[in-house]
């Protein structure tokens, strides 16, 4: 670790704790809590999402939670845009940055840099979303993986919304993502001048916190947001609207099942997002120093 970072990095899957650690840390260190969570951007989702408290805001200073309606395009380069005009704001305050989240592609793009990757038409991006609706998944990325095996080979084929990304980025520029991706600029930050700390709770332990929380989500009014959104009437084409949690939702307030199961259903892709993130950061993140949060 250096002896005076330049920032403090904390990634962990969803419900691991990393929140009270990144608040602890701004509290004995003057810090200020910005967001790389690709879940907390949404400002119709606090309790969704587990975002940040008035209360904790209160208590040390946070950024780019909760900035995005969910009907705006928001991409990766977005989001270091923001990062980077943050970074000035907390260099001319002389505050410690503190980036914690789940999303392990903002991470990466942060300390390895990003690809300029044009942005894909809408009409692009609808007919991509159309086929993966209409073929399913596993067809879906089979098809794209003949077209451009050398990206499909570095991607998630179980993460629709990484195919879909791949899937664009060939049909909006003629060129693979993976190309795009050897034409990398600088990163913002030098990842050796930066504390990095991945929490890494036990998995049986992370999915009853997963379980939990969603309760928790609902005794504190979930069901309320996603209510609210239903009723500003959002096309279904609508980023928000895949918000972890959403979709299970929204099928029970539109009658299709019961609450029951919209909480099961939402439970379950909740500890499978954990589980995809936990692996992520073992096998992206090997020199992070590891923090169990029940040790």
């Amino acid at each position: 670790m250096p002896d005076t970072p330049r920032a403090v990095l904390i990634a962990g899957p969803t419900a691991s704790g990393k929140s009270a650690l990144a608040m602890e840390i701004a509290l004995s260190r003057r810090g200020a809590i910005i967001n790389a969570d690709s879940q907390q951007i949404y400002r119709e989702w606090r309790v969704l999402t587990a975002r940040p408290s008035a209360e904790d805001e209160a208590r040390a200073p946070h950024f780019l939670y909760g900035h995005i309606a969910v009907t705006d395009p928001y991409s990766m380069g977005h989001w270091l845009r923001e990062v980077e005009e943050t970074l000035a704001i907390c260099q001319s305050q002389d505050l410690l940055p503190i980036l914690t989240g789940g999303t392990g592609l903002y991470f990466k793009a942060l300390t390895e840099g990003i690809a300029p990757i044009p942005s894909t038409p809408p009409k692009i991006r609808a007919r991509g979303e159309d086929e993966l609706n209409r073929h399913g998944l596993t067809a879906f990325a089979a098809a794209f993986a003949e077209r451009d095996p050398e990206t499909a080979a570095a991607t998630d084929l179980a993460n629709p919304m990484r195919v879909l990304r791949a899937w664009e980025v060939l049909e909006t520029t003629g060129k693979p993502l993976a190309a795009w991706h050897a034409e990398t600029s600088p990163p913002l930050l030098d990842l050796n001048a930066c504390e990095t700390i991945a929490v890494t709770p036990d998995r049986e332990m992370l999915y009853a916190r997963c379980r939990d929380r969603f309760d928790r989500m609902l005794a504190e009014g979930a069901l309320d947001e996603a209510r609210a959104v239903m009723a500003s009437n959002p096309p279904p084409s609508a980023p928000g609207l895949k918000a972890l949690g959403a979709p299970e939702l929204m099928a029970h307030l539109k009658g299709e099942i019961s609450l029951e199961a919209s909480a099961a259903a939402a439970k379950q892709a909740t500890c499978r997002y954990a589980k995809r993130q936990l692996t992520w950061i073992r096998n992206q993140m090997p020199n992070w120093r590891r923090h169990n949060p029940h040790d």
